[in-house]
């Protein structure tokens, strides 16, 4: 297409924005700039912005020598003056979109992110919202907010949603190898976010509006929460009809076309897929509809860390020990292997339980040095080093993360009591492992 956004696409000249530095939008900003653009990165958290000013990566994955690189040759810079919006022709908001306290969504970091595009419009910019919400909030919220200026979506300015697909710890896909989904409120606006998506990621999908994108992201995540669901509700239906829940996963894996590989654990975990579907099923209760898949799966997962605190209680009683009391040694904290991200982490629930029930609760993850339980300075827990003294202090070792560092070996050993959430111990023919 012949634009002037395009033309300076083609030949880098287009200035960016990030708004929002946290596991997405740093990312981004490192893509846009090692692909030839000049960056401009945004947060609040001044803490944050100096950090990355000094070229410090706060992210997993993107390496200090990599900002240092970026910001010497004078393609990325950071800041907390929106005021830079001024000089931009593209922005991308990458703000956080988590559950409020009742499951309904919080877009507030949205609606502020917005004001301030909203205060810095100007004619030809192009605005991209990357945040995790519910469908109809590009045309709904940020739409009419941007058109208040007097501008024109699709004549004056442009408007698309495009959403992350970051995965943690993913050692084979980041920002620029994991497909994007671009759909803007015109067809012009999906073109544009085309283009400059893809000068800086391998392949853009484009789809007819926003709301398709909205809602493919939140479909992702949905199709996981429920099939982890359904593999959790299997998991317990095979403990009582005494069948090996891993052996009949790894059977029915064997079939090469129609099933795909899920497994039970003790919980759901991280900043999408127990976050996402809610906005789906809120959005829908507002249009008087339940959506029943995604009540029934929310239920089952939230109910597998108490799942676990029973199955732990147990454990202890074949060991004529009671939970009141003892000594439980949880590894793992994080909510997934090889990461140091504890955001709705089973774990919690998990110890919060433990704790209720009077036991007596230590923990060990190199990833997660301190912990903090309820709100912020109500309780701290601080890994414990690694160790067998501690394996053998232990009255219950509890595996609920599965981190790569763990010696299986060493803990099936040294522990007394062991229920394992993750099949780590997977091949180990011992009475005192439990497993889920």
């Amino acid at each position: 297409m012949d634009h002037p956004l395009d033309r300076k696409i083609a030949t880098r000249a287009l200035r960016t924005a990030v708004i929002g530095l946290g596991y997405v939008g740093l990312p981004l900003a490192v893509t846009f700039a090692e692909a030839g653009f000049s960056v401009t990165g945004i947060d609040t958290d001044a803490a944050k912005v100096e950090r990355a000013r000094r070229g410090e990566s706060y992210i997993p994955g993107i390496a200090n020598s990599t900002l240092q690189a970026l910001i010497e040759a004078g393609r990325l810079e950071f800041t907390s003056d929106f005021a830079a919006l001024d000089e931009v022709d593209a922005v991308s908001i990458c703000v956080p979109t988590p559950l409020r306290k009742t499951r309904d969504p919080d877009i507030s970091s949205i609606l502020a992110a917005t004001r301030e595009v909203q205060a810095h419009l100007h004619a030809g910019q192009l605005v991209v919202l990357e945040s995790t919400t519910y469908p109809g909030t590009t045309a709904e919220v940020v739409l009419p907010a941007l058109e208040s200026t007097g501008l024109k979506v699709g004549v004056d300015f442009f408007l698309a949603f495009s959403p992350e697909r970051v995965d943690p710890g993913n050692a084979d896909f980041d920002t620029r190898n994991t497909p994007k989904v671009v759909g803007g409120i015109t067809q012009t606006c999906t073109e544009l976010a085309q283009a400059l998506y893809g000068a800086a990621i391998e392949r853009v999908v484009p789809v007819s509006s926003a709301s398709v994108a909205e809602m493919a992201k939140l479909l992702e995540n949905t199709f996981r929460a429920v099939n982890i669901g359904l593999v959790n509700e299997i998991a317990i239906m095979c403990e009582k009809l005494h069948i090996n829940v891993w052996e009949v996963i790894d059977a029915a894996a064997s079939k090469p076309f129609g099933f795909m590989r899920f497994l039970p654990g003790p919980g759901l975990g991280g900043h999408c897929i127990p976050v996402d579907p809610h906005y789906l099923s809120w959005k829908l209760k507002t249009l008087n509809y339940t959506a029943r898949f995604i009540e029934l799966a929310a239920e089952i997962n939230g109910a597998m860390p108490h799942y676990v605190v029973d199955k732990i209680s147990a454990a202890l009683n074949e060991q004529r020990r009671c939970l009141y009391g003892a000594t439980v040694l949880v590894l793992g904290v994080a909510y997934k292997r090889d990461v140091g991200d504890v955001r709705e982490s089973p774990a919690l629930d998990i110890i919060a339980t433990l704790m209720a029930r009077k036991a007596v609760v230590l923990y060990n993850d190199e990833y997660v040095p301190a912990l903090t339980l309820g709100e912020p300075g109500e309780q701290t827990l601080f890994s414990q080093p690694s160790s067998s003294g501690l394996l053998q202090a232990a009255d219950c070792v509890v595996i609920v993360t599965d981190h790569s560092y763990y010696d299986v070996p060493e803990i099936v050993r040294e522990a007394r009591c062991i229920v394992d959430t993750r099949n780590m111990t997977q091949g180990f023919d011992d009475e005192k492992i439990v497993r889920l």
